[in-house]
């Protein structure tokens, strides 16, 4: 077990006791490292801090909205290919292919897409609509990755789906098919409920991966957070507050809030799937 040990401790535990010395501490970086201690201040600094808040709001609508919606685009499209359509093998490749693709790559084709002389607006002047700046838009910025998010991560999560759906015996659907039950009593009463495990964990990779929005936002708002924010998110803060803010100290304190926030969700969402599964 000891080279396990040795990778766990150097890569893992090692960088999560100095995140906790860093969060202590205001960290003076140009003219040679210097820590000075604060003790909680930074923490207390998260209460005050305007475009904490904001970026939470971001983050937390940005959850709420892709993870239930990716969940169940997944599980229409494992339940498509496990149909029996023709082709499904093809179709497999060409719903996984977004997954395989670079983020960044899908970024810039989106940005490519939702841009005033773009794929989105060429196909509105058509029937007529005037173009329209997507991506300057406070109040479509965010929305815009939204989809894009949606439409690349949910082929991921309808793999595991599909995994799921074809181990459960085919004999339950024949029993309750005997019993007259229509396919739509079937997809309600055996295999939503047989699927409860698998989509206990879709839920928590979506909620953990969500909550990390990083590479997009940046690629979109070229590391602003905007237009006037609207983009901003925890992750995309941190950074801005590390390399742009050289405040060391304050970043780490807003990473375990973060951390605080993904371990309490996962474990309400534990809880609520437990007396159910």
């Amino acid at each position: 077990m000891t080279p396990t040990l040795l990778v766990l401790g150097v890569f893992v535990i090692l960088p999560i006791l100095y995140a906790i010395f860093l969060s202590l501490h205001k960290v003076q970086l140009l003219g040679g490292i210097e820590y000075k201690f604060i003790g909680l201040r930074n923490f207390a600094r998260l209460v005050e801090d305007e475009k904490l808040r904001i970026s939470l709001k971001n983050t937390v609508e940005y959850v709420l909205i892709v993870v239930p919606l990716q969940t169940i685009l997944a599980l229409i499209l494992a339940v498509t290919l496990n149909s029996g359509i023709r082709g499904k093998n093809w179709w497999r490749i060409l719903y996984f292919l977004p997954t395989v693709t670079s983020s960044a790559v899908l970024t810039l084709i989106f940005m490519w897409i939702y841009n005033t002389n773009g794929l989105l607006n060429d196909f509105l002047g058509v029937l007529g609509i005037p173009p329209y700046n997507w991506l300057g838009d406070s109040a479509v910025a965010l929305k815009a990755i939204m989809l894009m998010n949606i439409w690349s991560t949910a082929p991921f999560f309808m793999v595991i789906y599909l995994a799921a759906l074809q181990d459960i015996p085919k004999s339950l659907y024949e029993a309750a098919d005997l019993d007259g039950a229509n396919t739509w009593q079937q997809f309600l009463n055996i295999t939503v409920p047989m699927l409860k495990p698998v989509t206990f964990f879709v839920l928590t990779m979506g909620i953990i991966g969500t909550f990390q929005l990083f590479d997009q936002s940046y690629i979109f708002s070229g590391g602003t957070g905007g237009p006037n924010n609207a983009t901003l998110t925890i992750v995309l803060l941190i950074y801005q507050t590390v390399f742009r803010n050289l405040q060391m100290g304050y970043a780490a304190a807003i990473a375990f809030l973060l951390a605080a926030l993904i371990i309490t969700i996962t474990l309400i969402q534990r809880q609520f799937f437990s007396e159910k599964l």
